[in-house]
């Protein structure tokens, strides 16, 4: 199983329930794809280091995952450069 570690930034005009769709939104096609969630954290609104389309907050979110094979993560990749609400994402393989 390999381990790794996601966070993506929503736009900060969306009212709280939508946040809160759009990133059970997203960790829903992980488990969909056979991922294991491990850690999920709201980190809250905050400052963007630069602006990001017109936006100078946003509210984070950081996941931690494992699973067996990188069918989960080129999903959650293809699905966050779509999404108009997701402005950035980053995702990193966790070494042991």
């Amino acid at each position: 199983m390999k381990k790794y570690e996601i966070m993506f930034i929503v736009r900060p005009d969306l009212e709280n329930e939508a946040n809160k769709a759009v990133a059970d939104t997203m960790k829903t096609v992980l488990t969909d794809k056979g991922a294991t969630i491990l850690e999920a954290k709201e980190m809250g609104q905050r400052e963007l280091a630069y602006e990001i389309k017109k936006y100078k907050t946003g509210y984070y979110y950081l996941y931690v995952i494992e699973s067996k094979d990188a069918e989960a993560i080129s999903e959650f990749d293809r699905l966050s450069l779509i999404s108009e609400d997701i402005l950035r994402h980053l995702i990193i393989k966790v070494e042991k």
